[in-house]
């Protein structure tokens, strides 16, 4: 191809924009008038605009895209993920216009991307499913024999779902009843496809995923798997690879059923078939995603290939290079999802905002950072509010996990709240370092939400004395603590030894009062210059009324915008 249009936007955008032109291949971005300044718009050689802010009129807008494609003369369109990735009628619009869509053709789009057929395939292709009814339940009668046939738990939900909506878990009958009512509505309304099925509950499961690569010849791949099963409200935080829990014949496995799925619906391009697995490493297919998913670098890192080269490569119909037998797992991913996210919110809820200060942590080897944003950019309430993915490498997982903190503590982010504090402490919780993990993890770690790191008295010591000291010794609780460093004021990060320990800080608020805010191990702490206070950042979540009182006054109403710090309801 000699131009390539890329119908997404952000981190997605400028990573496939780089194997362009690393490739030769002129690029072609599209953009909301919002995005107009945005990197990846900066990145590509040409920009058109498809219309205003809200999505449903800009990047799913596909008369505008297709426009721009006539405009600029762009052969091919590389979707990213997310927006029209998986969007069968977009796929046929850009065919019947001889223009060469980066993916799948729209017959595996369609076999994968209903849950119900695709289900059936998988079982066709001999692809261990989890037991359940594979029709369409009629009502909640029929939903009570039919869970009462599989045994509880049983998970009941929408044939044409995705992201968490028209799902619903039961443990006896009437829960059944109940969950038919609540997912047949919630799958109407989400989907305007109230078809449900039902299937056996895997409780306590791993999220494991297994990348394939198909060409157009009928040659395809297994790329290792992928331990997605750091989770909250059913999207990824954390994801690695190779994966501690899967031994080489799990593996194997795994990998030979993701090529036969591929295959049975004649895949050509990148993929990736989800497993849910038990604590027995029994493995049950999940869905498949015909695109490039948000956490492909790390497969890229361990095996050394580029998913979007090999993507462009297969849809202009050449032939794989490799055999199964080439594909290594060498050395060790890691990836952090960044997310302009206030963590202590029910592990995150959006937070908007202007990066005042932004300074990625590039200058240490074996991390990489895809991101489609730079200091000034605007974090908006229209778009996914990712900043980045981290990701550090290593031979090793130690090193992969000693490098992610690192890095985490060298990331400057400022403007916007961030959820870095919450992937510090993953990253370094006992039961991740030693690979206990489930999809429940985070509720069941952090049962009463995420409150920051907990300072151990050694720890506020080594805080205290940084905060009060410049090249002189401390005496806290009569203990002495060494504090030294190269200080710069100006500077976003303090790199300093803290009784021979090497610590990376980061100043966040200096006032002429003398209080000083820093960041110590991933959690931004509070000091005081007279008295030392510690302060856990305290964020308040639900909207519920301490006492019995009088409701004074409304200040909102319902689709307001609100903001933090908005009053929103008086009591008296």
């Amino acid at each position: 191809f000699d131009k390539i249009l890329i119908a997404n936007r952000g981190e997605i955008a400028c990573r496939v924009i780089k194997t362009c032109k690393k490739m030769g291949i002129k690029t072609v971005a599209v953009h909301s008038d919002v995005d107009s300044s945005a990197v990846h718009v900066k990145m590509a050689d040409e920009a058109v605009c498809v219309g205003p802010a809200p999505t449903s009129k800009s990047y799913l807008n596909m008369d505008a895209i297709m426009n721009a494609i006539k405009q600029t003369g762009a052969q091919a369109v590389h979707p990213g993920y997310g927006f029209l990735s998986e969007n069968k009628e977009f796929a046929k619009r850009l065919e019947a216009e001889g223009v060469t869509f980066i993916g799948p053709d729209t017959h595996a789009i369609q076999a994968m991307g209903d849950k119900i057929e695709s289900k059936l395939i998988a079982k066709a292709a001999k692809v261990n499913t989890i037991p359940g009814f594979d029709g369409v339940v009629k009502d909640a009668e029929e939903a009570v024999k039919i869970a009462g046939e599989i045994g509880y738990p049983v998970m009941i939900k929408a044939s044409a779902g995705g992201g968490g909506k028209g799902m619903r878990i039961a443990w006896n009958d009437e829960e059944t009843r109940e969950g038919f009512r609540f997912s047949s509505q919630e799958a109407a309304s989400s989907f305007g496809d109230d078809r449900l099925l039902i299937e056996k509950f895997i409780d306590n499961p791993r999220h494991i995923e297994i990348q394939v690569l198909a060409d157009k010849h009928g040659n395809a791949l297994w790329l290792n798997e992928r331990e997605c099963s750091i989770q909250r409200r059913n999207q990824k935080v954390v994801e690695e690879a190779p994966s501690t829990f899967l031994d080489p014949d799990t593996r194997r496995a795994m990998g030979e059923q993701a090529v036969s799925l591929a295959k049975a619906v004649k895949y050509s391009s990148a993929g990736t078939v989800e497993f849910l697995v038990d604590t027995k490493k029994n493995f049950y297919f999940l869905e498949m995603n015909t695109r490039l998913q948000v956490e492909h670098p790390i497969t890229e890192c361990i095996t050394g290939l580029d998913l979007v080269q090999q993507m462009i490569l297969i849809a202009k119909g050449y032939k794989l290079q490799q055999k199964q037998s080439d594909i290594p797992i060498n050395g060790w991913a890691i990836e952090s999802r960044v997310y302009a996210e206030d963590p202590y919110k029910s592990f995150g809820l959006p937070s908007i905002g202007r990066l005042s200060q932004y300074q990625e942590p590039l200058d240490l080897p074996n991390v990489r950072v895809d991101s489609g944003i730079q200091e000034g950019s605007d974090i908006s309430i229209y778009y996914d509010p990712m900043i980045s993915k981290l990701v550090t490498y290593g031979k090793t997982r130690e090193e992969a996990l000693k490098k992610m903190e690192e890095a985490l503590d060298n990331y400057v982010i400022r403007g916007v709240t961030h959820n870095i504090p919450l992937l510090r402490e993953i990253i370094v919780h006992p039961r991740f370092v030693s690979g206990d993990i489930s999809t429940k993890f985070l509720p069941e770690v952090y049962p009463d939400g995420f409150k920051g790191h907990m300072l151990t008295a050694g720890e506020r010591r080594e805080l205290l004395a940084t905060a009060a000291a410049l090249y002189v010794a401390v005496e806290i609780d009569g203990e002495k603590v060494e504090v030294s460093g190269e200080w710069n004021l100006a500077s976003a990060l303090l790199p300093i030894t803290i009784n021979g320990k090497h610590r990376n800080l980061q100043c966040l608020l200096r006032t002429a009062a003398g209080e000083i805010t820093l960041q110590y191990l991933g959690t931004s702490v509070a000091e005081g210059q007279e008295i030392c206070v510690i302060e856990a950042m305290k964020m308040q979540n639900s909207m519920t009324a301490a006492k019995t009182a009088k409701v004074k006054s409304v200040h909102c109403k319902a689709g307001d915008t609100v903001g933090e710090g908005d009053l929103l309801v008086e009591l008296e």
